[in-house]
């Protein structure tokens, strides 16, 4: 059947039976015997002739669509299993992405089991935002992301789960009450939150705590996470960050606390993704390997 759906999409690519004839290096009658023995296997009409022409049935413009994918993984399937069998990997680079926010600690414990495994594999990283990883990997220039989950899963793409950390808050040390270890997104309605980000990033930050998190402060931006600390400290505002972050944190200058929302517990996830039209073999690899280092 593959061989069929290949001519399928050559007749529908070139809009001409003769020029996929040609492509495919057929016959005009096998290639039409062909689309016939394919829509016999399937027990549905993908094209109606029309004269000397033709158009798509629904089915088939449906099929058409996800075939190309289709092609697309098995060429991708042939590659990779031919390099590994004889050793030639050499010529594929896998580009990686993980969030700057995080740290690098178990992502590039990652890579070096990666490395170690698969030398000659080349590896290039890019660590940034949430937003640029995402654009990045949508637009093709990177295989697998690491980062937190901002928003519903897309299923366009495959979702390997990672982690998950409360939220905290990072405040002066003589704020609140000196028993307290859990603060409400309400107590801190009249305190700045601060951003540590660019201003490329401010309106996407801004809009993620005020309607994932639930946060109502009004905002200021901090360069660094020193200059952060230095602004919380003083009582000039908090800072979110989670459970695993929160090992950065002087404890001695400035206090850290569970952030709820009304009452709702706040955790953030942490996934591996990528495409599902971009699946293969070292890049499933290389997630197994990281969520080994989250166990």
């Amino acid at each position: 059947m593959f061989r069929q759906i290949e001519c399928f999409i050559a007749v529908v690519k070139n809009h001409s039976y003769t020029q996929a004839a040609i492509e495919c290096h057929l016959s005009q009658s096998s290639l039409s015997q062909r689309i016939k023995e394919l829509q016999t296997s399937l027990g549905v009409t993908l094209i109606q002739r029309k004269g000397r022409s033709f158009e798509l049935t629904a089915a088939g413009d449906y099929f058409y669509q996800h075939a190309q994918v289709l092609l697309e993984q098995v060429n991708q399937l042939v590659t990779q299993t031919k390099a590994i069998a004889t050793n030639t990997a050499e010529a594929y680079t896998l580009k990686l992405g993980y969030l700057r926010k995080f740290g690098s600690r178990e992502f590039l414990q990652a890579v070096a089991e990666f490395t170690r495994q698969f030398p000659q594999v080349k590896v290039q990283i890019h660590s940034d935002s949430y937003t640029e990883l995402f654009t990045r990997i949508r637009d093709g220039h990177l295989d697998l992301n690491f980062s937190d989950q901002r928003y519903e899963l897309s299923p366009a793409f495959e979702n390997e789960f990672l982690t998950a950390a409360d939220y905290m808050v990072v405040v002066a040390p003589h704020s609140f009450a000196s028993d307290q270890t859990v603060i409400d997104t309400t107590e801190l309605a009249d305190l700045p939150c601060i951003l540590i980000t660019g201003t490329d990033e401010y309106a996407s930050d801004q809009a993620y705590y005020r309607d994932v998190l639930g946060i109502q402060s009004p905002f200021q931006i901090a360069s660094s996470f020193g200059e952060a600390q230095m602004l919380a400290t003083t009582g000039q505002g908090y800072i979110v960050v989670n459970s695993r972050t929160a090992g950065q944190i002087n404890a001695t200058a400035n206090r850290v606390l569970k952030l709820v929302d009304h009452g709702r517990d706040l955790t953030q996830h942490y996934y591996a993704y990528w495409k599902k039209d971009n699946s293969g073999y070292y890049i499933e690899t290389f997630a197994q390997i990281l969520k080994a280092q989250f166990d």
